[in-house]
């Protein structure tokens, strides 16, 4: 036997390549880390208001997210000034983000809102309609109630995703039939929000495209997003959170006998 073919019988040492992430798990990584900035982990040991109003960012949260619409409703609805109402909206969201700079505290949140808002007055004055300053939103809902409603749809629904990240078991939620069905009607129940909140503002904002309408409906789309904003959104992170730790304590305590090999 030659010198040469000893050594191609040798072992190798070298580590094995490290598998590739599957793309169920990088969503799930990014999606568990977006909601463990905003406070939404289950393993967390708070109460629920306490989450709830962590996830909203408390009360600077709160006036970041109502403000630049309620400035720019009002001002329009007093002037009918569209340049002014849209430089009043940005301006509003130019001194939270330079605020949160100054103080060297997160700014995502206050520049995505910026940037929203920036893009939302640049389609307004192309297209001279006010309504125009709502398309944003309209298309943010109609997106993410999308994704939403085929993610659960095809078995891997967001919220599992993000939870199975945040709870350190990747997928395998999906081997266990209470914690897919959990996270099935938690996901359907967002997508269900996003698709109310289309089709409540949506026929109005068609009627403002009428000149004659065009006031009192961006008043009344103003009104609704504000609305159905966070009043909405409070209480299904709430429901979302209580929903995902006691599914995960009851299968813990219930053992293996929860477990299916049905992966579907």
């Amino acid at each position: 036997m030659s010198s040469d073919e000893v050594h191609d019988e040798r072992p190798s040492l070298d580590p094995p390549a490290p598998a590739e992430p599957r793309a169920s798990e990088l969503i799930g990584s990014a999606l568990g880390a977006a909601a463990r900035r905003a406070g939404l982990d289950p393993a967390q040991q708070a109460s629920t208001g306490h989450v709830v109003w962590h996830a909203m960012g408390g009360w600077r949260g709160v006036v970041e997210s109502v403000l630049p619409s309620l400035l720019f409703v009002v001002v329009y609805t007093a002037t009918t000034n569209l340049v002014l109402s849209l430089a009043t909206s940005v301006g509003i969201a130019v001194v939270f983000t330079v605020v949160r700079l100054l103080q060297k505290s997160p700014a995502s949140a206050a520049l995505g809102g910026l940037v929203a808002a920036a893009a939302a007055a640049v389609l307004a004055l192309i297209t001279g309609n006010p309504s125009d300053n709502f398309v944003p939103g309209l298309l943010t809902n109609a997106g993410y109630g999308l994704a939403m409603l085929v993610s659960a749809l095809i078995g891997w629904p967001i919220i599992g995703l993000a939870a199975g990240y945040l709870m350190g078991e990747g997928t395998s939620w999906r081997q266990v039939k209470a914690k897919r069905r959990a996270y099935f009607w938690l996901t359907i129940a967002w997508a269900a929000l996003f698709v109310v909140r289309l089709g409540v503002q949506l026929p109005i904002y068609f009627s403002s495209l009428d000149p004659a309408n065009r006031e009192s409906a961006v008043a009344l789309l103003g009104t609704l997003k504000i609305a159905m904003g966070l009043p909405l959104f409070a209480p299904l992170v709430a429901v979302t959170w209580l929903t995902v730790r006691a599914v995960h304590a009851r299968v813990s305590q219930g053992g293996a006998s929860a477990e299916e090999s049905d992966p579907r």
